[in-house]
């Protein structure tokens, strides 16, 4: 890449919305993002890797990484805690590339309060009926914590409003075009320029 740095770049969304899909999406479309890998205190669904989707820590791990000030931002939500390690963001933005991070509302308004230059966006479901649909196809969850992430999706949804950008995921390949997008017209920007 080249000397210019890259963009910070939050995306929240509620759980099952399809932020992976749509992030899978835009990865295949540009060479210019790198993924940030989050930090989680849940168990790790079937086929995912510790580095890959997340770094699965315990709780003990994740509160030492707290004390040492490791998190760009980090967040207790739905019983878990979730962070965003700061050395990985840092060097792929001094490298130029853009860093895309897959965070919830509370982490996503740190960092939002921290570096005001970031691109925010918002991934909302078309519906909420919509979501439940999603949620329950997904097959892990059962119906106390199927009731807590669609409690926890209308709060979120109420914070869409401090995002620059929203985007309703009712296509992940026509979501990905949007984010493709909205990260063309901020490089396009004159300030970056």
């Amino acid at each position: 890449m080249g000397e210019k740095r890259g963009l910070l770049v939050v995306l929240s969304g509620p759980s099952g919305t399809g932020k992976s899909t749509v992030i899978t999406a835009l990865l295949r479309r540009r060479n210019d993002i790198r993924f940030s890998v989050s930090a989680t205190t849940r168990a790790p669904r079937p086929g995912e890797e510790d580095g890959r989707e997340y770094y699965f820590k315990s709780r003990e791990q994740f509160l030492q990484m707290i004390a040492e000030d490791a998190f760009l931002e980090h967040a207790e939500y739905v019983d878990n805690f979730y962070g965003t390690p700061a050395a990985p963001v840092e060097e792929n933005m001094r490298a130029g590339y853009h860093v895309l991070l897959d965070i919830e509302v509370q982490g996503a308004a740190q960092v939002m309060a921290k570096r005001p230059d970031a691109v925010s966006v918002f991934l909302r479901p078309p519906s909420l009926e919509v979501l439940e649909k999603r949620l329950r196809g997904r097959g892990t969850d059962d119906e106390a914590r199927i009731a807590s992430r669609l409690a926890a999706a209308q709060r979120e949804m109420a914070q869409a409003k401090h995002y620059t950008y929203t985007v309703v995921n009712d296509d992940a390949e026509k979501a990905a075009r949007e984010l493709d997008a909205i990260l063309t017209a901020e490089l396009c920007r004159s300030d970056r320029r």
